[in-house]
């Protein structure tokens, strides 16, 4: 029987599939007491587990000698096998056993919290939540002992692709999936910005997410149509509705390769406005794309991702080297690195329980200047890397001067160690402060200032201004981007750069979403930056738009208090 099922799109697009279920264990497990004579077989099955488990890292660690993001991946896998030999975990969870007369699957995880408890007693912050690599190793021997092993064998050939329907995916299940050909992804949890949707958007799929009982209701091998655009699931749909979204399939397929007739075009409003179309990144191997795709620089790369899934910090020499590819790649194109925003939602989702309130809590800047000398060590690594190309350093969630003051003084002490150590750099490289929180938006004058450029983060400006947790699907509704509180914050931000002949950009999602272009246009945006996959759709946008013509729209909209009203005069705006 054919049913639909409706969750958030992250990764536009439409795919037609065979459904693959990932499985998945769950660490609420029962507790059952064993009779005295089958505690050996339970602390066997243990043994076979862990065994199982050790052969599924070192499939894996073979799988990414090569490819990018290799090395990253390597040490990852390289800390879950380190955990599974912990004899905290394995040795006595066999312990736990014997002496408790209990199921293997409750020893593992009563053997976890004791092994979680010791994280937590660790200083560093960044090491202290590699807890949530202790959890992802339990899951996997629960996987085993329960009878899903986490391995995914070959997918078989066959007609049409194969759409990956999991309750949610991990960093070692996505190195994985990521060996396979999934035409799309779909999974229970996850938001705009989860691990999931990051991963689906650079590889360019469609994608949805949160779609809460996907894994449940959907069996292995039926046929899926994935709306990514929409956040659409067609379950087993009749022939009609398969031949029309082939259709569809085609048509968006056909837009595709006519979009790459512009790649070369310059971006430019009809009345002759010039526009500047950049790039977000996550690794230095997404530059492919952002050249492929005609971006005019790099706007946003993501500095914190070459932090996750590994057991060590990257050290000085290993940012360097990912700094000056970049830079290089980009052959004299501006380059903005943000420092390392971790914390909130790009931790793991299990490491979420570290705070009450992560969003709110020790992220981004607040960390750099809580560990000064993991900070010092990526500054003097863009540095190092600044005499390679035009980069620039970006600091993300900054709140108030004194963050402002306190990082440009470590900036000046990370040069201050270079100059003596005779390393050059760009002395005249520019600093600039990402504008995410009210606060920020509300003290423009002392970042002006003090900073040579600002960049909008839309999606953390939206949460922090309308007090919504966007990595939460049960208040997604109320995100909204076009409340009019929003939308006057950004007009706000950019007009007061303008008058103040500040370069400013929007890096956020809305910058990618060409709801928006004309809008933003209208506020006085001029430099665009979003995942390389938007930016010809975007740069399509400008290139039909006339500023003359967007004004009227604009006014109006910043002085409406009606939703209704603002729906309505967008739509007019983009006709």
């Amino acid at each position: 029987m054919s049913f639909v099922l409706h969750g958030v799109g992250v990764s536009s697009g439409i795919a037609i599939g065979h459904a693959h279920l990932a499985s998945h264990a769950a660490l609420e497990v029962a507790h059952h007491i064993v009779p005295p004579g089958q505690v050996s077989n339970e602390i066997s099955r243990l043994d076979t587990a862990f065994t199982a488990v050790r052969e599924e890292l070192e499939a894996l660690h073979a799988s990414v000698v090569s490819g990018p993001a290799a090395a990253e991946y390597g040490a990852f896998l390289d800390l879950h096998r380190m955990i599974l030999d912990d004899p905290t975990l394995s040795t006595a969870a066999k312990a736990y056993i014997a002496q408790n007369q209990c199921n293997a699957e409750w020893a593992i995880t009563q053997q976890m919290d004791v092994l979680m408890a010791q994280f937590e007693e660790i200083e560093d912050v960044y090491l202290r939540e590699r807890k949530t690599d202790v959890i992802q190793v339990v899951e996997r021997v629960l996987k085993v002992l329960l009878g899903h092993p986490g391995y995914i064998p070959p997918i078989l050939k066959r007609d049409g692709d194969s759409v990956l329907v999991a309750h949610d995916l991990s960093p070692a299940d996505v190195i994985q999936y990521r060996q396979h050909s999934f035409t799309a992804f779909l999974t229970d949890l996850g938001g705009l910005t989860s691990h999931t949707a990051i991963v689906a958007r650079s590889l360019n799929i469609p994608s949805i997410v949160a779609l809460h009982h996907a894994r449940r209701l959907i069996r292995d091998n039926d046929v899926l149509i994935v709306d990514g655009t929409q956040g659409v699931v067609i379950v087993d749909p009749d022939e009609h509705v398969l031949a029309e979204y082939r259709l569809r399939q085609s048509q968006l397929e056909l837009e595709k390769q006519k979009l790459k007739r512009i790649k070369t075009t310059v971006a430019a409003t009809l009345d002759g406005t010039m526009v500047e179309l950049y790039a977000n990144i996550e690794l230095p191997s997404d530059v492919e794309q952002v050249k492929e795709n005609g971006a005019t620089g790099i706007g946003l790369f993501r500095s914190e991702f070459l932090f996750l899934n590994r057991s060590t910090l990257p050290d000085e020499d290993e940012q360097f080297e990912a700094y000056r590819t970049v830079a290089r790649k980009m052959r004299g194109l501006p380059v903005t690195i943000r420092t390392f925003d971790l914390g909130a939602d790009k931790n793991l989702d299990s490491a979420k329980r570290v705070a009450a309130n992560p969003a709110l809590g020790l992220r981004a800047i607040r960390l750099s200047l809580a560990e000064p000398q993991m900070f010092n060590t990526q500054l003097r690594a863009i540095l190092r890397a600044s005499r390679y190309g035009q980069i620039r350093i970006l600091v993300p969630m900054l709140s108030s001067v004194a963050e402002i003051t306190q990082t440009l003084h470590l900036i000046e002490n990370a040069k201050q160690s270079l100059r003596q150590e005779k390393i050059s750099f760009d002395e005249s490289i520019q600093i600039g402060g990402m504008v995410e929180i009210p606060a920020a938006a509300l003290s423009l004058d002392v970042f002006m200032r003090k900073l040579d450029f600002l960049s909008i983060g839309t999606n953390d400006l939206i949460q922090y201004t309308l007090a919504i947790d966007r990595a939460d699907d049960s208040v997604a509704h109320l995100y909204d981007s076009l409340h009019p509180a929003v939308l006057r914050l950004v007009a706000h931000i950019i007009r007061s750069a303008n008058r103040t002949g500040i370069p400013v950009a929007v890096c956020g999602e809305i910058a990618g979403d060409i709801i928006f272009t004309r809008l933003l246009l209208g506020f006085g945006l001029r430099l665009f930056s979003m995942h390389p996959a938007q930016l010809l759709t975007v740069k399509r946008e400008v290139l039909r738009s006339s500023l003359p013509d967007i004004m009227p729209f604009t006014r109006k909209i910043l002085k409406s208090d009606d939703p209704d009203k603002i729906h309505a005069l967008l739509t007019k705006l983009n006709s």
